[in-house]
């Protein structure tokens, strides 16, 4: 009876030490948080104007990302064309109101914009051209600004 509390009791302990090695290599893994860093050098010398306005490109200016202020908004990296957006909740919120209607035409404006394949109805064939720009800059023609 001795022996096989012995047993018991070593058992016990070793479950114990497998548990703390186990507990410390977890430990050992998480280290601390991530960082990822981001950066750019971006081009782009030259002069961009049109009408009163003028923008002056620099090399190695850093990337602005979005900058707005009044009734203007200038975005770094690439232009995707004016009026300048970012397709996000707001558009989805004005296509949700035309959800399954149909009828759509010139007439009512394609149903406010959300009839994107122009086919008469707002379907998931125009939920799937949606979904496709979700987070995207608008495109040119965007018809739910």
């Amino acid at each position: 009876m001795l022996e096989l509390e012995r047993t018991h009791r070593n058992a016990n302990r070793a479950v114990m030490l497998v548990l703390c090695l186990v507990g410390a290599a977890a430990m050992a893994q998480s280290g601390g948080p991530y960082e990822i860093v981001w950066s750019t050098i971006d081009g782009g010398g030259g002069v961009s104007s049109g009408g009163e306005y003028i923008v002056t490109g620099t090399i190695g200016q850093a990337e602005g990302g979005r900058s707005a202020g009044g009734g203007y908004e200038v975005l770094g990296g690439f232009w995707p064309g004016g009026p300048m957006c970012t397709v996000e909740f707001g558009h989805y919120a004005r296509f949700a109101e035309y959800w399954l209607s149909s009828g759509c035409d010139a007439d009512n404006e394609w149903c406010g914009g959300a009839d994107l394949d122009q086919m008469g109805d707002v379907d998931g064939v125009d939920l799937g051209l949606f979904v496709e720009e979700w987070l995207y800059w608008c495109p040119y023609d965007w018809p739910l600004k």
